[in-house]
């Protein structure tokens, strides 16, 4: 018999664990891996006519504004599209461009695709949002509103799944005013909306959590917490927790000075809740903070033509919020810590500034609601920087005019701090002197009582050595006001002093509280700090 040696069964090709794929497994994985690189080759053809075409849409969707898309790539494999450098302009004022996006990415949202829910995810990356104040008064005289001009339209058009997941991260937020050195700038700004599409819950609850948190003006910091209901109708509803840290004031500047304010130092600190919704307007403000804050009102030649016309304004927006239904502004405690609050009248020759320096003012419970309670305040601090002051006031919200109650009283003022005063109304100043003053108003419905007490202790009008340089028939005019002083003296406690009763109706009985008190301690230097001086030395002249 024939010895043959057993056949060698083939040899199968080794892999580099040691286990063999079947040809089959290879076949379809190198089809797989071709038909990728297709896919992925594919993308780059389709990427100019998406870009183009995304491009004319947004651009027909928008009204008073134009896109610019210099790039785009989509990609098959994951069914996202990136678009680069994406700028929004205003077509009235197109520069700077309102809007800067260098990147946005769309996608599906594959974590939602699991429960059978198809819906998109955005992440916006480094947007910057600028905006001036022509833009603004622009956007204000447009008689479209902003939720008719197309924005919705042209972000759908960028993909067609609804939004359930919007994530930003590093944005810039800029606001410039009248001086471009002190914009309103939020830095760092960084947001996550959720569940848009209130997927996991019903309607008109809130159900999409979203948080943001920002850089304010370089040194101060906010954030918000919050759900909020972006199905709404006619707008979306939100309810948010805020949280404001040492934000600074004084950018604030350009913005207050409309109003004749001007700021020039100070932070602010601020905790609350907010809930804006079709039905249902708050503002619930738990804890504000202004420390070390230097404001002043400012009259003037130049404002006083535009005094009147704010005022109305002020007054009807007041008007409109006061005991609203729906509409609820409180705040529960607010102080101001160490600050330097004034008067500058500029209408006056010489100009002159009222102010308390070292002011700590206290207000608790301010409310536009009657049925919230009497909101007080405390007030101390020193008048002129010598004379130590302090008032307490209670407001009520106003039903029909200003409501309130105040008495105040300022003690041991060096009355040679208020020399710019003395000689804007009664065209002389003072050597020395000690000035006091006191008062009580009352206020309900337009319908004024109480008093005002200015007191005069060692007035010296005319001093040879400070007045060496007057003309002579100024030094006569101020020996002639001494003089007078000197009839209107309290022989028992040497000192100069009237009363000026407060009865009647308000000049504007429905004017608003702070109006009202504004007013009434401006007259005051006039009718009762300068008790007949300037008056009586004519008559004795």
């Amino acid at each position: 018999m024939e010895n043959r040696s057993p056949e060698k069964p083939a040899r199968k090709r080794p892999t580099r664990h040691g286990i063999a794929i079947p040809k089959p497994v290879r076949w379809i994985g190198g089809g797989l891996a071709i038909l990728l690189a297709l896919l992925f080759v594919a993308s780059f053809f389709l990427d100019e006519p998406m870009r183009r075409r995304m491009e004319s849409r947004m651009n027909q969707s928008l009204r008073g504004y134009s896109v610019r898309l210099p790039g785009l790539h989509f990609q098959l494999i994951g069914m996202s599209v990136t678009l680069k450098d994406l700028t929004v302009r205003q077509n009235a004022n197109p520069e700077p461009a309102v809007l800067q996006i260098p990147t946005l990415h769309a996608s599906v949202e594959w974590r939602e695709l699991l429960t059978g829910h198809l819906v998109a995810d955005f992440l916006i990356d480094r947007p910057r949002v600028h905006i001036n104040l022509s833009q603004l008064r622009q956007e204000t005289r447009d008689p479209v509103p902003a939720r008719q001009k197309g924005w919705q339209q042209a972000i759908e058009a960028i993909y067609p799944l609804k939004i359930n997941l919007l994530r930003i991260r590093n944005a810039d937020v800029v606001y410039v005013d009248d001086d471009p050195g002190m914009p309103l700038h939020l830095a760092n700004l960084n947001a996550t909306a959720e569940n848009i599409r209130n997927i996991h819950s019903r309607q008109h609850q809130y159900p999409s959590p979203f948080h943001a948190d920002a850089t304010i003006f370089d040194t101060g910091h906010a954030s918000l917490d919050g759900h909020a209901d972006f199905l709404a109708e006619p707008f979306p509803g939100i309810h948010t927790v805020y949280n404001i840290r040492e934000a600074p004031v004084k950018n604030f500047r350009p913005v207050l000075a409309r109003s004749n304010l001007l700021v020039r130092g100070g932070t602010l600190s601020s905790t609350g809740e907010i809930e804006y919704a079709p039905s249902t307007e708050l503002v619930d403000v738990h804890e504000l903070v202004l420390h070390r804050l230097i404001l002043d009102t400012v009259h003037s030649p130049a404002t006083a033509a535009n005094e009147k016309e704010k005022k109305a304004v002020v007054k009807k927006a007041a008007s409109d919020v006061n005991n609203k239904p729906g509409v609820l502004l409180r705040v529960k405690r607010m102080r101001i810590v160490d600050g330097d609050l004034g008067m500058i009248n500029r209408a006056k020759t010489p100009s002159y500034r009222a102010f308390l320096s070292h002011a700590n003012l206290e207000i608790t419970n301010l409310s536009n609601h009657f049925s919230q309670g009497p909101a007080h305040a405390s007030l101390s601090g020193k008048f002129m920087g010598s004379g130590p002051s302090h008032a307490t006031a209670t407001f009520r919200p106003e039903r029909g005019g200003a409501d309130f109650d105040l008495d105040a009283a300022i003690e041991h003022t060096d009355l040679t701090t208020m020399n710019d005063i003395l000689r804007a109304y009664g065209k002389f100043d003072v050597a020395r002197g000690d000035f006091s003053f006191y008062t009580e108003m009352h206020v309900l419905k337009g319908n004024l009582s109480g008093y005002m007490k200015p007191l005069f202790t060692d007035v010296k009008v005319y001093s040879p050595e400070q007045d060496k340089n007057k003309p002579l028939g100024k030094k006569i005019y101020e020996k002639i006001v001494g003089g007078v002083a000197k009839l209107l003296e309290n022989r028992k406690k040497n000192d100069v002093a009237t009363r000026v009763e407060l009865t009647g109706r308000l000049d504007d009985p429905k004017s608003s509280t702070w109006q009202a008190i504004g007013k009434l301690l401006e007259n005051a230097f006039i009718r009762a700090i300068l008790p007949g001086f300037d008056r009586q030395a004519r008559q004795k002249s």
